[in-house]
């Protein structure tokens, strides 16, 4: 019985050798693992550029008619005829819409018979005057009747006159709002007219800006219904004032539209052309993280090695400036060429080591790898 027992006791403690140092070996494994640096992470890199740079002062505006109204007649009237179609381009002084001049044209005729007769009175009187057959109060009621009556028929005349509205300016014209037989009081819309070429551009910008502005300043513009195409043009007056409340300037800018493409009314992108700036230093936006205590990128750095150089990344504060498109103004922080990463720098951290991208794979292949190499 002691020899047996003897025999399960060794045979028990030999089992849990086995197992202790099987249990050993993985432990040390897992030490080996956690030991080892993680694999490093795919990241597209970019680079500090230098090179010229335009900057623009941004503002949103109105694009308003060199010269707009809406056509309206001065004197009441029936509307006889109708010379126009909605949306023609018409000249100035040409005939809009004709009101009916017939009770008008009776009255004229009878004005003209009225100042015949006066003036056929005067002759008479002229040499009656020189025979001293009249008294020269009587000529001289003659001649006042002559000049009353002609006073009478210029009158009438011009009364028929503005009973033709015509364009006052050359211009597109709008939606007619009148009909054939339709009576007008004094003051009737009839239709609307804008001139379109050139056009102008009324936008504001912020106080601090003012010295930066003069005439003849170019000025960029974009509208949502013609996206991506820029329309140029220049500044044509400042405003003297600033608003009081918002104090800011009003500024307006002259467009030539000689396609009429641009409309009154239309909201328009405005950027101001500032003077050029030599050797400036930009970075891609993607390339900067933006947070409320600053700005930074990881700068990529070579670490020497025993074995193989290695690339690992820093974190670093900078100072930005102005923004063009998807670049960014650097004043502060960096020096030309230094490497910074561009895509993958979300879940980096200050030593991570890195590789590079391949330059040939498409950005959006590589965006995605650098995603899914980050853990």
């Amino acid at each position: 019985m002691i020899k047996r027992l003897l025999l399960v006791l060794l045979f028990l403690a030999a089992l849990l050798a086995g197992l202790g140092y099987l249990k050993f070996q993985q432990i040390q494994g897992q030490i080996a693992q956690f030991s080892q640096p993680p694999p490093p992470k795919s990241v597209l890199a970019t680079r500090v550029e230098t090179g010229a740079w335009q900057p623009r002062l941004r503002s949103v505006g109105d694009v308003q008619g060199a010269q707009g109204v809406l056509v309206n007649n001065q004197v009441a009237g029936q509307v006889q005829n109708i010379l126009f179609e909605s949306g023609d381009l018409v000249q100035a002084g040409q005939p809009l819409v004709q009101l009916d001049t017939e009770v008008d044209a009776a009255d004229l005729a009878g004005l003209m018979a009225s100042l015949e007769l006066a003036e056929t009175q005067l002759k008479r009187n002229q040499k009656l005057l020189r025979d001293r057959a009249v008294s020269q109060d009587d000529f001289d009621e003659i001649s006042a009747q002559v000049s009353q009556a002609k006073a009478q028929v210029q009158a009438k005349r011009a009364l028929i006159e503005k009973k033709t509205i015509r364009a006052p300016f050359d211009g597109q014209l709008g939606i007619r709002r009148v009909d054939l037989g339709q009576f007008l009081p004094a003051g009737s819309a009839i239709v609307e007219l804008e001139a379109l070429d050139p056009v102008y551009v009324d936008f504001a910008l912020p106080e601090r800006h003012l010295a930066r502005l003069n005439t003849g300043q170019t000025v960029l513009v974009t509208v949502t219904a013609y996206p991506g195409e820029v329309f140029e043009g220049q500044i044509q007056a400042i405003n003297p004032a600033l608003d009081r409340n918002t104090r800011n300037v009003r500024v307006r800018a002259l467009l030539q539209n000689p396609e009429r493409r641009l409309r009154p009314g239309m909201f328009a992108q405005v950027e101001t052309l500032l003077p050029a700036r030599e050797q400036v230093l930009t970075l891609p936006r993607e390339a900067i993280t933006f947070n409320t205590y600053g700005d930074s990128v990881f700068v990529i750095r070579q670490k020497d090695t025993d074995t193989e150089p290695q690339l690992q990344v820093q974190r670093r504060q900078i100072r930005t400036g102005e923004v063009h498109g998807d670049r960014i103004e650097l004043l502060d922080g960096l020096e030309a060429g230094e490497q910074v990463v561009a895509v993958g720098h979300v879940k980096l951290r200050n030593g991570d080591q890195v590789r590079l991208a391949d330059d040939d794979q498409p950005a959006d292949e590589a965006s995605a790898a650098a995603g899914a190499a980050a853990p």
